[in-house]
């Protein structure tokens, strides 16, 4: 098992006349900047947003998470009334871990009570379209933070009535670095009537230890954590009262604020295992205690393109010289750096020595960023290097081949094409060793890190930007540095069993757990005989055992009752995951049979997936029936785009700048690309064909960028003139360099020497002061020496189009090398721009609300929308949302659009 552990909480509830409060409303969901301030990352939060809110009394608060043999049941509950004599909107929000399932939420108003509903994702879409087209806010679930999603809901109260929220989800608990974690997230803002937190643990393979501690806790409310362990039993509660919550005795303000954590793992004296038999159910957890490691044997595979300058270099170094430094001894390692071109610190692995790690970690200090990514050729240097010592037999026959690659971006250089990429990896490996892949920041593929890492027997995971991304790197690695047995395979008779989840792993790594769950034929355990087999460090691990089914009544006698079909729902749960897990590889016909078996049982099990929606229906209002709401499981992808589209603004932690990008695509759309404000500016430039812009001029280095817009063929039937642009010019007099690149061919003035290329080729042209890659159809690089990198992106347009015709789009990269002299279209962002967004409002479309940004002395009127970044997907492009700034940019740029007209392709003007 692998991923994240434990489950985590955040439980918000307010009151509001919103819809009667001018400026305000449903803050949260409709206003959004001032409350997902204070929530980002909040949990149990309470809190009153106006004078008319008091009169929305929170009475009780109640999260109640029974963990029976690892698998969690969490219910969250709360009620709140509403005082006032006119009706109230009342919202409630719980964040819940995303590796966990909701499957069930309701709401009882003044005893009628209305219950969510799972249906096929499908289906349930089509009611979400005519909510959200109803102009009603009709997502439930959104992403909060690195670990969790947040649940929210809000209904309209009548006068002195009161309602009842209860949402529950569950998940298996995973073991990590020797522990399970179950974690509650509290920031109520005010005190409570009733609040309480009650965890019960049962574990009867034994409890080995239990702590409970929260990040708030001071010397008066330590004690009120009450913890009572017994040899398989844990009961852990926290109950304050309203004074006991208070910072003093007179305000509302509460010392309630951070982190509720419990963690504990069990007993672990049987090799073989613990095999508990429930209700014609089984789950197996195997973690044998007292295994030597196994040596491993890894190629760390780092990107040091361009995008990786400043902080991520930094914390790259500074991980890869702690894990060097904790590498043992019996491993051999090796270190490959790569942009568009690919270094390794030696052509073989070493084994880590004082000496061989002393010198590995004086290469890693010296590790800069520059260039391309060429991630085809680094993983498969890689490869090479492990197949070759294997050969040579420099590495211990019984040890485990891996490799870590590190990677902040796509692939520009080399091989480009994702699928291919993934083929030529797997093909390389061979199933013989692992893949693991990290990456770094918001502009990976991580589909792509995904399927790759699962295709060959490996795991993927995101490395967030932040001050502890180091900590990140290193975390991931202690997971799988100490191999204890790989090719682990666990039998059960075959005649007594089915349905088994996988039960061939890999690896099995210190401070892990393997977990195998399946289904009974009938009930006669006699002969229920359960094999494990694997290979160790010294020699093959081999244990075997008859398993025998738990008394539960003998062994919790005061129990009437504790979550009787756990192993049921526990084997529900493994299963469904391992199959939409499977849906991401193999062959088309494999991926649906794994999709339609993982959405029957989401559906029979009432679990609220990626292939499932919860829908929620709400009380009618004056106005008649209300829209539906639905609950949506999100994926990875899903989260990383949420990260994308983030409007708030948070300062940057870089101690250099971060790496933008800015680009002109389109008809033709010019988009700044802001990460370290996890943000984006576009704006269009409509001018007649044949216009030439000067995008980019820096006189000290006698850099020019120009730009041609072509027109459509004719003019299309709507009247509209489409332009884009089709050439491009590009001059760098220090170093004598000049290109011109149209939709046809690119001709490089170098040296006095004079080359001319077609898009129809792939080509590459190194010189001294310029490198150029040609990708058959599709793009041209162009890096200057020490200079800024241009990136060309080609078009192509059916040839019988009755319009259009093939176009260009032009993309920056390394545009903090060029000094801040650098003006132009584009240039003038190169160096960043400050701004401001506010008074977020209702737009013409709903989709695209409104905002004023006080930018350069101005306030101007924008528009939250989309551009496409095309580097990824040429034909497609990704949607990246941005601040449109209408009017060709007035008020962003400097000046008039006009003012960048030039006379020709290589005028300044």
């Amino acid at each position: 098992m692998s991923g994240l552990q434990g489950v985590g909480l955040l439980l918000l509830l307010w009151g509001s006349a919103g819809l009667l409060l001018p400026g305000r409303g449903a803050l949260v969901v409709s206003r959004g900047h001032e409350a997902l301030q204070e929530t980002r990352g909040a949990a149990i939060s309470l809190q009153k947003r106006s004078t008319t809110e008091a009169t929305v009394e929170v009475h009780s608060v109640k999260v109640d998470c029974t963990v029976t043999s690892r698998f969690a049941h969490t219910v969250t509950t709360s009620k709140a009334l509403n005082k006032a004599n006119f009706s109230q909107e009342i919202f409630f929000e719980v964040e819940l871990p995303k590796t966990a399932f909701i499957v069930n939420f309701s709401m009882e108003i003044d005893g009628e009570v209305y219950v969510g509903e799972v249906k096929e994702k499908e289906k349930a879409k089509k009611q979400y379209d005519q909510a959200v087209s109803s102009g009603r806010t009709a997502g439930l679930v959104k992403a909060s933070g690195r670990t969790m999603e947040k649940f929210s809901v809000s209904v309209n109260v009548a006068a002195e009535s009161n309602v009842t929220f209860v949402l529950t989800y569950e998940e298996l608990l995973q073991r990590k670095l020797g522990q399970y974690e179950i974690l509650t997230r509290l920031k109520p803002k005010q005190p409570v009537h009733e609040f309480q937190i009650v965890a019960n643990i049962y574990e009867p393979q034994g409890l080995s230890f239990v702590d409970a501690h929260a990040t708030f806790l001071s010397n008066e409310l330590l004690p009120l954590v009450e913890k009572t362990v017994t040899d398989n039993k844990a009961h852990i509660s926290f109950s304050p009262t309203m004074d006991q919550q208070r910072k003093c005795p007179d305000c509302d303000g509460t010392l309630i604020d951070g982190d509720f954590i419990i963690k504990y793992d069990v007993k672990r004296a049987q090799s073989l295992g613990d095999v508990q038999i429930v209700n014609g159910y089984f789950v197996h957890f195997f973690a044998p205690p007292d295994l030597p490691r196994v040596p491993k044997n890894v190629v760390f595979v780092i990107d040091k393109s361009g995008s990786m300058r400043g902080t991520k270099m930094i914390q790259t170094r500074e991980a890869m010289l702690a894990i060097l430094e904790d590498i043992d001894e019996e491993d051999h390692f090796a270190l490959i750096q790569f942009d568009d071109r690919i270094e390794p610190w030696r052509e073989s692995l070493s084994k880590a020595t004082k000496e061989n790690v002393a010198e590995g970690m004086d290469y890693v200090r010296n590790i800069s960023d520059r260039g391309g990514t060429n991630i085809n050729d680094a993983v498969l240097r890689g490869v090479d290097m492990l197949i070759k010592d294997r050969q040579q037999k420099n590495l211990p026959e019984r040890s485990v081949d891996m490799i870590i690659l590190l990677t902040d971006g796509m692939p520009y250089n080399g091989e480009i094409h994702l699928p291919t990429i993934q083929t030529n990896v797997h093909s390389a490996m061979g199933g013989n060793m692992s893949m693991f892949c990290l990456g770094f920041g918001n502009d990976v593929d991580y589909s792509f890190l995904d399927v790759m890492s699962k295709q060959n027997k490996g795991v993927a995971r995101r490395i967030f930007e932040g001050s502890d991304a180091a900590l990140q790197l290193q975390g991931f690695y202690q997971e799988v540095a100490n191999p204890l047995l790989s090719e682990v395979d666990l039998r059960y008779p075959d005649n007594a069993v089915d349905s088994l989840t996988t039960n061939h792993y890999t690896q099995l790594y210190n401070g892990s757990e393997i977990v195998v769950a399946g289904r009974l034929m009938d009930n006669d355990l006699d002969n229920f005989i359960v094999e494990v087999f694997g290979q160790g460090f010294e020699e093959d691990f081999t244990v075997q055992g008859q398993a025998s089914a738990v008394d539960w009544d003998m062994m919790y006698p005061d129990e009437e009752y504790i979550f009787g079909d756990f192993t049921e729902r526990l084997w529900a749960y493994l299963t469904i995951q391992q199959l939409l897990e499977q849906s991401k590889t193999g062959s088309p016909e494999d991926k649906a049979n794994a999709t339609a078996k993982a959405l029957h049982m989401s559906l029979e099990y009432s679990f609220v997936t990626t292939l499932t929606s919860m829908v929620v229906t709400k009380p009618e209002t004056e106005d008649g029936p209300d829209s539906p709401l639905i609950a949506d499981k999100l994926t990875e992808e899903q989260r990383q785009q949420t990260e994308r589209v983030a409007y708030l603004h948070r300062p940057s932690i870089n101690a250099y700048p971060a790496s933008h990008t800015y680009l002109v695509d389109g008809d033709p759309h010019f988009l700044i690309e802001l990460p370290d404000r996890h943000d984006a500016l576009c704006f269009n430039i409509d001018d007649k064909p044949g216009t030439i812009f000067n995008l980019v001029r820096e006189p000290t280095q006698g850099i020019l960028v120009n730009g041609q817009t072509i027109g459509d063929k004719k003019i299309p039937p709507d009247g509209k003139i489409n332009t884009y642009f089709g050439r491009f010019g590009i001059v760098h007099h220090i170093l004598g360099v000049r290109l011109e690149v149209s939709t046809e061919d690119i001709s490089v003035l170098q040296d006095d020497k004079l080359v001319q290329l077609l898009w129809s080729d792939t080509a590459s042209v190194t010189g001294p002061n310029m490198d150029l890659f040609l990708t058959k159809d599709h793009s041209l690089t162009v890096s200057l020496k020490d200079s800024v990198k241009f990136v060309i992106l080609l078009h192509k347009v059916w040839e019988k189009h009755p319009y259009h015709q093939d176009y260009l789009g032009f993309y920056t990269l390394d545009s903090h090398l060029l000094p801040p002299t650098v003006h132009g279209l584009l240039g003038q962002f190169y160096h960043g721009i400050e701004y401001e967004v506010s008074d977020l409002r209702p737009g013409e479309v709903t989709e695209k609300p409104d905002a004023t940004m006080y930018v350069k002395g101005q306030e101007l009127n924008v528009t939250r929308g989309w551009q496409r970044d095309f580097r990824r997907d040429v034909k497609n492009g990704d949607n990246v949302p941005c601040w449109f700034v209408h009017s060709n940019g007035t008020g962003l740029i400097d000046g008039d659009a006009t003012d960048y007209v030039v006379s020709g392709l290589f005028k300044r003007d």
